[in-house]
C-alpha cells in the first residue's frame, strides 16, 4: 500500500476533536468529524441541507486531490447524505474544509460536535489536454448511453 504524507492544520474551533482517521486496515477513506460549537448542534430539516465545519484544513501535493464523499450509514439509517457528492479539493486549496449535508430522511437530523458526517479520499489525478477533432474512434457500444447495457447479467441483456 502506497502512502503520501499531507500536511493538516487543525483550526480553533477543531481542538479537542480527533483528526480524520481510518476506521479499518484496508480502508479508503478518511472519516470526518462535525466542527459545530459543543452547545449549538445543527438540526437539519426534512429536505434541508447546511453547511457543517470541520475544523481542519489540508495541503495536498500537487497532483493529488480529496474527494468528501458520504457515509454509507448515515444515508441508509437517517437519509443524509453529501449534497455535492463527491465534493473535490483541490491541491490548491487552504481553507477550512467543509461539508453540505442534505436530509432526504422524513426526520429531523442533528449533527452534534464530533458526529462522523462524511469521508475524505485521497486520489491521485491527471489534469487532461482536450484535443478537437472532427470525429471520435468507433467502438463497440458507440453512443447507447443509459440502460444500454440492461440490468442482466450475460446473454439476457437489453439490446
Amino acid at each position: 500500500m502506497n502512502t503520501i504524507a499531507i500536511q493538516l492544520q487543525r483550526l480553533p474551533h477543531g481542538d479537542g476533536l480527533p483528526i480524520p482517521q481510518y476506521q479499518s486496515a484496508h480502508a479508503s477513506g478518511l472519516d470526518l468529524t462535525a466542527a459545530v460549537a459543543a452547545d449549538a448542534s445543527v438540526v437539519i430539516a426534512p429536505g434541508e441541507r447546511a453547511l457543517i465545519p470541520t475544523g481542519i484544513a489540508i495541503a495536498l501535493p500537487v497532483g493529488f486531490e480529496a474527494q468528501v464523499r458520504p457515509r454509507s450509514g448515515l444515508a441508509l439509517n437517517h437519509g443524509v447524505t453529501v449534497l455535492n457528492a463527491p465534493g473535490t479539493i483541490d491541491a490548491d486549496y487552504r481553507g477550512e474544509i467543509k461539508v453540505i449535508l442534505v436530509n432526504l430522511g422524513r426526520d429531523l437530523f442533528t449533527v452534534e460536535r464530533g458526529a462522523r458526517i462524511a469521508q475524505l479520499v485521497i486520489c491521485a489525478m491527471v489534469q487532461t489536454e482536450l484535443c478537437i477533432v472532427a470525429k471520435l474512434d468507433e467502438t463497440t457500444r458507440g453512443a447507447r448511453g443509459f440502460g444500454s447495457t440492461g440490468i442482466a447479467s450475460g446473454s439476457d441483456r437489453d439490446q
